[in-house]
């Protein structure tokens, strides 16, 4: 795995948000050339987990792209093996942990302001100014991808 820069990536999370990716895929994709993906394909492996999976406002899209981006650096290769597998929920359980402590939950209705909380609609918001001054998700993108950077640089074992 090549070596980044935290807090590049971190700006970049957040720029990939205020472009108008969705939470999940501007974490995901912030780091997804480390793991040689192409961009296309790291578009769709994430885009469905925005909005709390689906803008079903349920698990937060920034903690659903660690726990992918934890896929990839502590893989289960072999069905069987049982020690990567805890190594990899331990992982995740840390990096959600690390999330709740600064946030209060993971779970994205809990996240946002009530009147954005209560929209569960498949269409999604404008992308407007408004939007993204009364949305704390940039927020969250940011803190996502800061704990998902030191997971990766191995921080975190």
């Amino acid at each position: 795995m090549k070596d980044f820069d935290l807090e590049e990536r971190v700006n970049r999370a957040v720029q990939n948000f205020e472009a108008g990716y969705n939470c999940a895929q501007s974490v995901f994709l912030a780091y997804s050339d480390i793991f040689e993906l192409d961009m296309e394909t790291a578009k769709k492996m994430s885009v469905s987990f925005g909005g709390g999976v689906g803008r079903m406002r349920e698990i937060c899209g920034t903690v659903s792209a660690m726990a992918m981006l934890a896929g990839f650096k502590y893989p289960v290769q072999d069905i069987s093996d049982q020690e990567a597998r805890t190594r990899n929920y331990a992982m995740v359980q840390k990096m959600a942990d690390m999330f709740k402590e600064k946030n209060g939950t993971i779970i994205c209705r809990n996240l946002l302001p009530p009147e954005d909380a209560a929209a569960t609609t498949p269409a999604p918001a404008a992308r407007t100014q408004e939007y993204y001054k009364k949305r704390p998700c940039g927020r969250f993108v940011g803190d996502s991808a800061r704990i998902a950077g030191r997971m990766l640089k191995g921080e975190l074992d």
